[in-house]
């Protein structure tokens, strides 16, 4: 049998988590959107193993490393260039004065 001073707290705990639920319940529709991506991303990240996972031969064509004599050579890196608090990127090395970071994700050009 519990103390009387450990069945508060747990019933404590509890009324806190069940308050926490419905808070959440409740306010879904200012949340969700933010937390929606994020919790699909997770979950895909979790249950689906990446491509270096595969067998060599079932390897999709973008994770298999480039062979000698590839028919197109390989794109350059993209560069992010820091300066004055505007950010470039380039695939040419950075003007002087300006700071090069790493690109953290993907870099999409869109025409003018």
């Amino acid at each position: 049998m519990r103390s009387r001073t450990e069945r508060t707290v747990f019933t404590a705990i509890a009324v806190v988590l069940v308050a926490a639920a419905a808070a959440a319940w409740w306010t879904r529709d200012a949340w969700l959107p933010h937390a929606g991506p994020w919790s699909e991303q997770a979950w895909k990240k979790i249950t689906r193993p990446g491509p270096d996972t595969l067998p060599p031969g079932k390897r999709p064509a973008q994770a298999q490393p480039a062979r000698s004599g590839a028919s197109e050579p390989a794109a350059p890196e993209p560069r992010k260039c820091v300066k004055d608090g505007r950010t470039t990127y380039t695939d040419q090395p950075c003007p002087r004065g300006s700071q090069e970071l790493p690109v953290d994700g993907a870099v999409t050009s869109l025409p003018r």
